[in-house]
């Protein structure tokens, strides 16, 4: 009895085995397969020939957040948002600015009046900062309650908006999240930028360069 019951689940452990042998491979050559794809696509953006254009030009990167139609621009609370896009852009040969060096010369009713959308603001600013480029990020959530697993939910979306500095509108990028989490939007922000910087600075360098070329 002993033996057939031994027998029965060492049965059991190799079926399970082989049943998760051919499972778990297929999802990691799914997850592989995408990744892939995303690699690929920001490889042909960021191949587009035209990096001599914009080697050591300046650009300034502004980041707010929107919530309830309030926008809050403290450029301090976006410090590391702002880091993990200057990374990317740096890496194109574009020469950034630290948030010290824009808060000794833009002031903040200057940058609030920026995400308001004032164009003489935007103009002030740049001139201001001698930026070749201005990157702006916006912030917006939105908060449900999701009624199936019976949990607040947070969409959170960024769009970015490449600018010149006389205001003119080179590219525009988005991306978007949703957790299930609570009420860490900075956070939740912040790891959204980290997962898709690189996606953003292909586009608006791809978006850039084929303005560029006409």
């Amino acid at each position: 009895m002993l033996r057939t019951m031994f027998l029965f689940a060492s049965l059991l452990l190799a079926s399970t085995a082989i049943a998760q042998g051919f499972k778990f491979p297929e999802e990691g050559r799914e997850d592989n397969t995408e990744e892939r794809a995303r690699n690929a696509k920001i490889a042909q953006q960021l191949s587009t020939p035209c990096r001599s254009r914009i080697k050591n030009q300046k650009i300034m990167v502004l980041i707010a957040e929107s919530r309830n139609g309030v926008i809050n621009a403290r450029q301090a609370q976006y410090n590391q948002h702002i880091h993990t896009i200057n990374d990317g852009l740096k890496a194109l040969g574009l020469k950034t600015y630290s948030q010290e060096q824009i808060r000794a010369q833009v002031a903040q009713a200057e940058i609030d009046a920026y995400f308001k959308n004032d164009p003489d603001a935007a103009l002030s600013a740049s001139k201001r900062m001698a930026a070749n480029y201005v990157l702006r990020g916006l912030i917006e959530t939105e908060a449900s309650r999701n009624l199936v697993v019976n949990v607040n939910q947070i969409h959170i979306n960024m769009s970015f908006t490449l600018s010149g500095p006389d205001g003119r509108v080179i590219s525009q990028a988005n991306a978007s999240n949703a957790s299930f989490a609570g009420s860490n939007i900075s956070g939740m922000a912040l790891d959204l930028v980290r997962e898709s910087a690189q996606e953003v600075v292909g586009q608006l360098y791809s978006d850039y360069c084929k303005k560029a070329s006409k």
